[in-house]
């Protein structure tokens, strides 16, 4: 996953993929290190890098072991998600971005959806997501199930 953030009005851009996360800010040499971050409520979270305990609270700033930074994370795959729902007709199908694994399906084959309703909860990297329908319309089809290990681009649920 690919994200670009400005950290405290620096730009950088930050790549995660699965326990390794690599970090570029404008003018700076690159970070890279193992992680592994666990939810300990709403917000509030236990990050370990190379062995390194951090406690993380995030809310509209983020607090690391107290200290805090001005954050903002922008999604490139979020214009993906607008410019998809704007398409509106015909079957559209809902896919995982990431490896990871069904943790729940929130609806069965047959059930009217509206647009941004829940479909399928996904977790990867250790963070729950949850995959929104991006039009109202009836499921077609529900192509996964609990517990199941899903690819990327693999369609887990189909919107008519």
């Amino acid at each position: 996953m690919k994200l670009d953030v400005t950290v405290n009005s620096r730009p950088a851009r930050l790549f995660i993929n699965r326990d390794r996360f690599r970090y570029e800010a404008e003018g700076a040499a690159p970070i890279e290190r193992e992680f592994s971050i666990v939810q300990l409520a709403p917000g509030a979270y236990s990050v370990l890098i190379e062995g390194r305990s951090y406690e993380v609270f995030a809310g509209t700033e983020i607090r690391v072991n107290g200290r805090a930074f001005s954050v903002e994370v922008f999604d490139p795959r979020s214009m993906r998600a607008r410019r998809i729902a704007g398409m509106g007709a015909g079957r559209q199908s809902i896919a995982a971005l990431m490896p990871g694994k069904v943790v729940r399906l929130l609806v069965e084959a047959g059930d009217l959806v509206e647009a941004g309703q829940g479909l399928v909860v996904v977790e990867a990297m250790k963070m729950q997501n949850e995959m929104k329908s991006p039009k109202a319309g009836r499921v077609a089809e529900v192509k996964t199930k609990p517990d199941a290990t899903v690819a990327p681009g693999e369609v887990l649920v189909v919107i008519e």
